[in-house]
């Protein structure tokens, strides 16, 4: 499932972007790991897990001093991607947007990426966002329409989305799946809900393998304590998320069943960008990943009412209004 976006500016980007063997990429957020471990994977040819294609030369430092792994790892990873990689920090994200071809929005903290990521949509440059995609389901909806409005190309995913089990099962390896189980850890932030902050992690391999068509959550606890959350599918599926050790799942299908949710590293994930940022054929639909926030969301929906199922049309509509 996939959609293209196009404007006259993204156009003449990608028509340049194609003039080129490397994609100049611009980073916003030098204040998660992610920063350093995807301009490793774009930069180094020597890395044994290189992608080529594009490379990072440019970043906005950003960071959030309220959030404690934000504020404590900034100033560190700042370092090593200006004084291993050469990359020029600018003051303001309008003022990297006009040295680059292409943007990954990567900080940690979701309640900034509106905000940051509206000079980008502005200069019609393509545009991958880290997960969390937003801090709200509200400023998800924003962001998604933004870019629809603009036409620029833009998308979201966890790198649990391309790992090669889980893209086998959605692509049919084991027929029509009917029940799907993921489990990953969902450390929580308070300045946001439950599961976006890690527990996106598997909410993502269950969507990949069920689709966008979750109608209904709800939420309660595992034998021992920890959070589950069940969903309800279109065509009588059935979805659950659990918080548990590591990554991984098992789907149900009608020709038998599958291991899914494993984490192949991060290369799949960049391959994938970089496709992207050259094409503008985003790999995910915005109608998937916004089902994807909207069924966190309801979990947490559920959670405040103690358990009662709670519908993705209701959080939907709120967010919206």
């Amino acid at each position: 499932m996939k959609r293209i976006f196009r404007s006259t500016l993204s156009v003449l980007a990608l028509t340049n972007l194609h003039a080129s063997n490397d994609l100049k990429l611009g980073i916003i957020g030098l204040d998660t790991s992610h920063a350093v471990a995807f301009t490793k994977i774009l930069n180094d040819p020597d890395n044994p897990h290189h992608v080529k294609g594009a490379k990072v030369v440019a970043a906005f430092k950003g960071g959030s001093p309220d959030i404690p792994s934000s504020r404590d790892r900034v100033d560190r990873y700042t370092k090593t991607l200006v004084e291993d990689f050469g990359v020029k920090l600018y003051p303001t994200i309008e003022a990297m947007c006009g040295k680059v071809d292409a943007v990954l929005l990567e900080s940690v903290d979701g309640r900034p990426h509106l905000k940051q990521a509206k000079p980008v949509i502005e200069a019609g440059l393509p545009l991958f966002i880290d997960k969390p995609v937003a801090g709200s389901l509200k400023d998800a909806i924003a962001i998604f329409d933004l870019a629809q409005k603009r036409k620029v190309p833009m998308f979201t995913s966890s790198s649990l989305r391309f790992a090669k089990g889980t893209l086998a099962v959605r692509e049919g390896s084991i027929g029509k799946v009917t029940y799907c189980e993921t489990h990953s850890p969902c450390s929580l932030e308070p300045h946001h809900p439950d599961l976006f902050w890690y527990g996106i992690h598997g909410v993502e391999s269950l969507f990949t393998v069920l689709g966008p068509g979750c109608i209904s959550v709800r939420r309660g606890k595992t034998e021992d304590g920890k959070i589950k959350v069940t969903g309800k599918w279109t065509g009588d599926r059935t979805g659950v998320y659990r918080e548990g050790k590591g990554f991984g799942g098992k789907a149900v299908g009608s020709k038998g069943e599958s291991e899914v949710g494993k984490f192949d590293g991060y290369p799949p994930l960049i391959r994938e960008i970089v496709a992207f940022l050259k094409t503008g054929d985003a790999p995910v639909i915005p109608e998937e990943s916004i089902a994807i926030y909207a069924f966190m969301e309801a979990a947490d929906e559920s959670k405040r009412r103690g358990g009662e199922e709670v519908s993705l049309e209701e959080v939907l509509k709120k967010a919206r209004r």
